[in-house]
């Protein structure tokens, strides 16, 4: 079994600077991340060029794995290629491996035919963008009931009969992997994977959300550990990213020590 290597995306800690997080990640021995373009008062979105994106995390040893995210990615019109453009020019330009592709997650494009159309669509328009700047699109499909594209074995699907292997692989998020009830895994597609847990033991899978999401520890409800051996145990041997969106965690004032826990439960179990 390969061993766990850890990554970090930017939303463990949001309210920490862009070198901040950077720094925050080398404590932890850890040398890949995640950066965003969703996070008020920081890069990206405070216009922060790529060019000194690249500088900072050559300078502290890092690779970015990705850029997290082009959202309603299967909505594709003029408005999301240009969002796509400038966020795959970005990407290139800041040196990230890759830019994940968020689908629509408002009850909207839910129906077969659709679906599937416009996941074709999507990924027949992006598939030579990201192949001109050397950028692998990752796929995420969202658990949730109301997302437009809650399965991986779907975008599996797409992907191979596009031929596009080489271009686009899938997001393993441990979360949404659970809330789907989806068996199967496709660790030979998967070029990422988000952790996060469920603690509160009185939520319902069916109402979990992203205020929920916690770093792991034993009172996990989504089996994390279990998701991971089973994807280490089958081949799977790229980065496992802590992706928390609980509004608790965002607020540890020792995020560094929080997640040295977490990762410590996980690979001890491992």
């Amino acid at each position: 079994m390969s061993s766990i290597r850890f990554a970090l995306n930017h939303m463990c800690a949001p309210s920490l600077r862009l070198e901040s997080f950077f720094v925050a990640a080398k404590e932890l021995g850890i040398d890949s991340v995640e950066i965003r373009n969703d996070l008020a008062g920081n890069a990206i979105l405070d216009g922060t060029p790529a060019a000194a994106v690249k500088e900072l995390a050559a300078r502290h040893g890092l690779t970015i794995i990705s850029i997290n995210a082009l959202q309603r990615f299967n909505e594709w019109n003029d408005e999301r290629a240009r969002e796509a453009a400038e966020l795959i020019d970005y990407a290139r330009d800041c040196g990230a491996r890759a830019l994940v592709l968020v689908p629509v997650n408002d009850g909207s494009g839910r129906e077969p035919e659709a679906r599937h159309a416009n996941l074709r669509k999507a990924l027949s328009a992006l598939k030579p963008m990201l192949e001109a700047a050397g950028i692998i699109g990752l796929v995420e499909p969202l658990g949730f009931e109301i997302c437009s594209l809650r399965l991986k074995s779907e975008a599996a699907a797409a992907i191979e009969e596009l031929g596009a292997r080489s271009t686009f692989l899938l997001v393993h998020d441990t979360f949404h992997h659970h809330l789907a009830g989806e068996a199967a895994t496709f660790p030979e597609l998967t070029g990422l994977v988000h952790i996060s847990g469920v603690s509160d033991p009185d939520v319902s899978v069916g109402d979990m959300r992203d205020p929920h999401r916690v770093l792991v520890d034993a009172r996990d409800r989504l089996d994390n550990v279990g998701q991971l051996r089973a994807l280490l145990s089958a081949g799977y041997a790229g980065p496992a990213s802590f992706e928390p969106f609980a509004p608790r965690v965002h607020a540890l004032k020792e995020p560094v020590t929080a997640l040295k826990e977490s990762m410590a439960y996980i690979a001890d179990r491992l």
